[in-house]
């Protein structure tokens, strides 16, 4: 029991840079008294008092602020960083070294009985405000991102982002690491995942806009250079489409007889 309140201690002075000493960890971190007070409400609720352990999961939620069914089993080393608003279910099984940031929801998507959420394994992390819905796993090492919303399996090592949740699966292949390369040439995040959380598919377009236009000064570069040589190429008239063309063309098509 010591050892295990001694290895919970150690693993905030591992995850959380803001803490100073040992007196104000075991004083001052509400996600630490609400794991101590899940292993009590636990330990009643397999021994047959259920009523009782309703009461103590009850009380940890009203002094932290954190709602842990005492059905739910947990593993060592579990970090909940500040931690007001996260509930964890009563089918929830939570593996080694996982860390949890507030208003996350360990939730199931049915009223039947049996296994109804989520299984997390050892070294998941789970941001702010995210939701994991179901009774499926979330593989070792995985990470899911701050307020996304997770209805289906996640692979080991892998990240969610995104309501729904999309899966981004790191590659170690040579193709893998001439993308990256690519991508930080481009200048946007290739997993869709940085550390301020950007949208992915809009910070993607708009790089892909400024590699284009780069592109087009490259052009005109290009073009003065072959006219200072002699070449009347880019001088040549090019046709240029109207918007009032575009309506044009637009209208013909609408007009012909469907075949």
């Amino acid at each position: 029991m010591f050892e295990l309140i001694r290895e919970d201690i150690r693993s905030v002075f591992h995850r959380d840079p803001a803490a100073r000493n040992t007196f104000e960890v075991v004083t001052c971190y509400p996600g630490l008294h609400a794991v101590w007070l899940h292993r009590v409400a636990h330990a009643l609720w397999v021994n047959g008092w259920k009523w009782l352990a309703r009461v103590v999961s009850n009380f940890g939620r009203w002094l932290t602020g954190i709602e842990i069914h005492p059905g739910a089993r947990i593993g060592r080393r579990f970090f909940i960083d500040h931690g007001m608003g996260i509930v964890i279910g009563e089918t929830a099984e939570i593996g080694n070294d996982v860390t949890l940031y507030q208003g996350v929801t360990l939730g199931g998507t049915s009223w039947n009985k049996g296994k109804r959420h989520p299984t997390l394994e050892d070294g998941v992390v789970v941001g702010a405000g995210a939701k994991v819905l179901g009774p499926f796993t979330v593989g070792a090492g995985a990470k899911i991102g701050s307020n996304a919303v997770v209805t289906k399996e996640v692979p080991a090592g892998a990240t969610a982002v995104g309501i729904p949740g999309r899966i981004i699966v790191k590659d170690d292949s040579d193709q893998e690491a001439k993308r990256k390369a690519m991508a930080e040439k481009l200048g946007f995040d290739a997993y869709g995942v940085s550390q301020d959380m950007p949208d992915p598919v809009s910070r993607a377009i708009g790089q892909l806009l400024d590699h284009l236009q780069a592109v087009d000064v490259r052009l005109e570069g290009m073009c003065e250079a072959l006219t200072s040589l002699g070449s009347d190429y880019c001088a040549k008239d090019l046709p240029v489409l109207r918007d009032e063309d575009f309506i044009g063309v637009c209208k013909e098509q609408d007009d012909k007889p469907a075949a």
